[in-house]
C-alpha cells in the first residue's frame, strides 16, 4: 500500500508499505483523507525528534475495515475521525478525565508498519499518511456519514487543539477579550473557538495580510499584521492570548499583552530545548502562562460535539480545507504548507 515515509534524510511516497492486522482493542482504518499539519513538517526538520523510519501523518479520517477482539463501539463500515491520543483509560489521569496527561499516551511509538524486512514507526500513534493504519480503539471516534471525510479529518488535530485550547484549557468566558498570534490551521480554530465561547473582541495577529479574510471568516473582529497595535484596540490588555506559531519572541509578546488576571496559552511548538523569558514582576497581578497539550481534549466526547456543531453550521470545517492533493503530490502539499499558501492542505487516498 501507499504511504509517506521519512527515513531521517528524505521524505518519500512509497507503495511497498504494509500494516499488520488489528489486535485486541485495536481498529484497522482505511484512511480516506489526512490533513498536513506543521507537526508533520516539524518531524522532517528536526523540531520534533522522532525515531525513523516513520510513517507520517496524524490528522485523518476514514472507514473502519476491521476491529480486534473486544472492540464494540465501532464496526466495519463506520466512518471515523482519528485522534492521536492512545490513552489507556485506566490510569489516575484518565480516571480524572484528563486523557492528554496519560503517560501511556506520551512518547511510546509503536511499529505496526513494515517495508520489506524492516519495521517502520507510527507517528503520534496514528500515521494517517498511509492507505491503512492500525490504532487503539479509543482513537477511532465514530462520526456521521454525511460529514465529508476531507473535512472530518481536520477535527482530529487542528480542531481538537485550537477549539479545545479555548473551551477546555483557557475556559474563555462570554465577553472575554482574546488575541490570537498566528492564523494557520491551529490559529483559525482558536478564533472559531473564541467565537463559540462568546468572546466579544477577538484580535487576530499575523504578519501575512492575505490571511485577514480567513481570520475574519472564522471569528476575528480585528486583524493586525503586528502585535504592536493590540494595545490600541485593548488598552489594558487581553484576557487571553494564544501563541500559535512557536517562536520564543512571540511567547514573550503574548505574555506582555496580558491584562490583569490574563492568561497566555502556548500552542506553537518551538524547537526542543528552546527557552523563553519574561519580566517576573509583571506576573503578580494574577497572570498565568499555560501550556496546552492537544487542546486538553477528551476525543470521545469532543469529536462528536464538534461534528454536531459542524452539522448545525456553527463550526467551520469545509472552509479549513484550502487545498486537496492526491498522496502522490505530497511534495507540492509540503511546499504550499511551508510557504503559508494554505491554512490546511489535505492528502487524499
Amino acid at each position: 500500500m501507499r504511504g509517506v515515509v521519512f527515513d531521517g534524510k528524505q521524505v518519500q511516497v512509497v507503495d511497498d508499505l504494509a500494516v499488520r492486522e488489528p489486535g485486541p482493542g485495536e481498529v484497522l482504518v482505511a484512511v480516506s483523507a489526512a490533513g498536513l499539519c506543521h507537526s508533520d513538517l516539524s518531524v522532517v526538520d528536526g523540531t520534533i525528534p522522532f525515531p525513523v523510519p516513520v510513517v507520517l501523518g496524524h490528522e485523518g479520517a476514514g472507514v473502519v475495515e476491521a476491529v480486534g477482539a473486544g472492540v464494540t463501539h465501532v464496526a466495519p463500515g463506520d466512518h471515523v475521525a482519528l485522534s492521536t491520543l492512545a490513552n489507556c483509560g485506566t490510569c489516575p489521569e484518565c480516571d480524572r478525565g484528563r486523557p492528554t496527561m496519560c503517560r501511556q499516551a506520551i512518547g511510546r511509538p509503536g511499529t505496526p508498519f513494515t517495508r520489506g524486512d524492516r519495521t517502520a514507526y507510527q507517528f503520534a500513534s496514528n500515521s494517517a499518511f498511509a492507505e491503512r493504519t492500525v490504532v487503539k480503539a479509543v482513537q477511532a471516534v465514530r462520526i456521521p456519514k454525511d460529514i465529508p471525510l476531507p473535512s472530518a479529518a481536520l477535527i482530529g488535530c487542528g480542531v481538537l487543539t485550537g477549539v479545545g485550547a479555548v473551551l477546555n484549557r483557557a475556559k474563555v468566558d462570554r465577553g472575554d477579550s482574546v488575541v490570537v498570534i498566528g492564523t494557520g490551521g491551529i490559529g483559525l480554530n482558536v478564533l472559531q473557538g473564541a467565537r463559540l465561547a462568546g468572546s466579544l473582541r477577538i484580535v487576530a495577529v499575523d504578519a501575512n495580510p492575505a490571511k485577514e479574510a480567513a481570520a475574519r471568516q472564522f471569528g476575528a473582529t480585528d486583524f493586525l499584521t503586528s502585535a504592536e497595535g493590540v494595545r490600541d484596540i485593548l488598552p489594558t490588555g487581553a484576557d487571553h492570548v494564544f501563541e500559535c506559531v512557536g517562536r520564543v519572541e512571540l511567547i514573550r509578546q503574548a505574555i506582555d499583552l496580558l491584562d490583569r488576571h490574563g492568561q497566555a496559552v502556548l500552542l506553537g511548538m518551538p524547537r526542543a530545548g528552546a527557552e523563553a523569558s519574561f519580566v517576573v514582576s509583571s506576573m503578580f497581578l494574577d497572570k498565568a502562562v499555560l501550556g496546552c497539550r492537544y487542546g486538553s481534549s477528551r476525543p470521545q466526547r469532543d469529536i462528536p460535539l464538534y461534528a454536531e456543531l459542524y452539522r448545525q453550521g456553527r463550526l467551520l470545517l469545509d472552509e479549513l480545507v484550502t487545498a486537496t492533493y492526491p498522496v502522490e503530490d505530497f511534495e507540492k502539499a509540503r511546499a504550499d504548507a511551508e510557504a503559508g499558501r494554505v491554512a490546511r492542505g489535505v492528502l487524499t487516498f
